[in-house]
């Protein structure tokens, strides 16, 4: 994949995931200082523990701030739209617009995440995990940071879906696909898989709690 490409997987994924961690702001009546940390919080916390990770300095915002930027103004769009064009736009209080842009983001981000690892020289295994964690980690925050149980510990197919999506690209890459034909298919089989669970309510069988 080339570092254009990798750049606008990257900078898509910032944008949709800034744009669930403000609805997750509208959801809890925030103010517009909540809506911009929950926004920037979620569209860059992914790839900040990826890049801790690979030990890439500096880490990716820090070094080009416009993907900072990029979440601040997506915030506070979102804020200026108002409480009820935000809840039209969701649909009312059932709304599944947030759930939407996560999913998305998540598909973007096991993409760019699994790229900038391999990039990085690290093996496919690693590779998928980090791409795994950048696409995941954002919303974990943001779930975190908002009171509300992270989406990964709802029986939600959910870290699944990045998994798959990364292991797609890695695979496809390994079998001599052209990298951008990989990370498409990947982006495709990581947000079908989780959108069929959005549709269909999916989840993965739990433990029985004992509690």
């Amino acid at each position: 994949m080339t570092f254009l490409q990798n750049i606008s997987f990257e900078i898509i994924g910032v944008a949709v995931f800034a744009l669930s961690g403000a609805l997750m702001a509208a959801r809890k009546g925030m103010d517009p200082f909540g809506f911009a940390l929950l926004a920037t919080l979620t569209g860059v916390g992914g790839g900040t523990v990826r890049d801790l990770l690979i030990g890439a300095r500096p880490v990716f915002w820090v070094g080009d701030p416009s993907d900072v930027l990029v979440c601040l103004i997506v915030a506070e769009l979102v804020f200026a739209l108002g409480p009820r064009r935000v809840a039209v736009i969701e649909g009312g209080r059932q709304g599944r617009l947030l759930l939407w842009a996560d999913a998305l983001g998540l598909a973007l981000f096991a993409i760019s995440g699994t790229a900038k690892a391999l990039n990085a020289g690290v093996p496919a295994l690693s590779a998928i995990a980090l791409g795994t964690i950048t696409a995941t980690f954002g919303g974990i925050i943001r779930d975190i940071f908002a009171g509300t149980t992270p989406l990964v510990l709802r029986q939600e197919i959910y870290v699944t879906a990045a998994a798959l999506g990364a292991g797609v690209m890695v695979a496809g890459q390994a079998l001599g696909a052209d990298p951008f034909i990989a990370a498409a298919t990947g982006f495709t089989a990581a947000f079908a898989l989780r959108a069929l669970a959005i549709l269909r309510g999916w989840s993965l069988p739990a433990f029985p709690a004992r509690d």
